[in-house]
């Protein structure tokens, strides 16, 4: 059974994740925060802060059922349906401004109408948003989403790299999110992937969650910075928030639904920066970043 089958998995990938980022960072342990949702399930909230590695960072899963609230069921075009959801979400914030932020999500649906399954989809992707760059960790974290795409479909890659590239798109800036990374929906079974290839499908996404960019971070997390560096950041990442608040659409779903505000903000930076009309100098590694943000890039 696929539902519980994708419970136990996000469940074992959650403890393998907090704990390979707590032996990063050294210092910090995660916190445990286990919640509720009155109308149906709840989840696990971790939370990492002020570590020596990661300034915060969010592990969650969330296991909800429920009646289908009026504006999903609007989208999805259905009356009077239920619905289950479980997924993980991730989002971290490292210290070093020369260690890109991090945001990623797996998710299982399933729809039913009196009791009967109508319908169940994946959904999910991952994505990066660096400060300063650095091509090979770009190249290695996008080889590392390719490589596990070709081995379930040659046009996967190309297919949901697009798809993120069009999504985490702040359009009032005319400029990227990141750098990008995949980002994939409503993957149902068809003639050529079954839901049993799907799962396949995102078990190898929770590898390369680690794969991808665990070792970026390794690599880059005892560079030396300085405070004008960590400005841009802060600044960077007032870009972030104001994507997350204006775009995103789990951001926006939750806040109409009267979701839980803790899970649903805890992807927020814990410090951000707006300065009027902040231009980069000119040949600066700050303004390197911008004119790559302008245009998605094939990276591989």
């Amino acid at each position: 059974m696929i539902k519980k089958d994708f419970s136990n998995f996000i469940d074992k990938l959650q403890k393998d994740i907090v704990t390979s980022l707590e032996k990063i960072d050294g210092k910090e342990k995660f916190k445990c925060d286990h919640w509720t949702r009155e109308k149906g399930g709840g989840g696990l909230t971790m939370v990492i802060e002020n570590g020596n590695v990661f300034e915060k960072g969010g592990v969650n899963v969330s296991k909800v059922y429920g009646q289908l609230p009026e504006s999903m069921s609007k989208m999805l075009k259905v009356n009077n349906s239920d619905f289950f959801a479980c997924g993980i979400s991730i989002v971290i914030h490292p210290k070093n401004p020369m260690v890109p932020t991090f945001h990623a999500n797996l998710r299982y649906f399933e729809l039913y109408e009196k009791g009967t399954l109508t319908d169940s989809w994946f959904g999910g992707g991952l994505d990066l948003t660096p400060y300063y760059l650095y091509e090979s960790d770009i190249v290695h974290f996008h080889n590392s989403c390719k490589k596990v795409c070709d081995q379930f479909n040659p046009n996967f890659y190309r297919t949901y790299k697009n798809k993120c590239d069009e999504y985490f798109w702040n359009d009032h800036r005319n400029e990227a999110r990141g750098v990008g990374g995949l980002f994939f929906d409503y993957c149902r079974e068809n003639k050529n992937m079954s839901s049993n290839n799907w799962f396949s499908f995102i078990k190898q996404m929770g590898e390369c969650i680690k794969n991808s960019y665990l070792p970026i971070v390794k690599k880059r997390k005892d560079t030396v910075y300085n405070n004008e560096n960590v400005k841009w950041q802060n600044i960077r990442r007032g870009r972030y928030v104001e994507f997350n608040l204006l775009h995103d659409k789990g951001t926006l779903f939750g806040l109409k639904t009267k979701g839980r505000i803790e899970s649903i903000l805890i992807s927020m930076p814990p410090k951000v920066r707006w300065v009027y009309d902040y231009t980069p100098k000119n040949g600066s590694q700050e303004e390197e970043l911008i004119n790559i943000l302008k245009s998605p890039k094939n990276w591989v």
